[in-house]
């Protein structure tokens, strides 16, 4: 009972060299992970980080707009704001 993730946000490429560059030299072991692994681990957690990134850029945007004109920010997060 699999279920396909799909990750719109990064390569399997650019996954790997992520992991390769930036993650497996602050393990305390070597990991040789295959590269299918690597990719259901990098798209579980984009897929659940994402909607929290967008919101939180959004709530930065509405904020920012709020400093400059807090009748548009109100209607901007009327509209985005969820």
């Amino acid at each position: 009972m699999s279920t396909e993730l799909h990750n719109p946000y990064m390569t399997a490429e650019e996954i790997t060299q992520a992991f390769l560059q930036k993650i497996s030299v602050h393990l305390e072991e070597n990991h040789n992970f295959v590269q299918e692994d690597l990719e259901k681990i990098a798209t579980g957690f984009i897929l659940i980080a994402a909607p929290k990134i967008a919101k939180m850029e959004r709530d930065q945007c509405i904020e920012f707009v709020r400093s400059l004109n807090t009748r548009v920010a109100d209607a901007l997060e009327e509209k985005r704001g969820q």
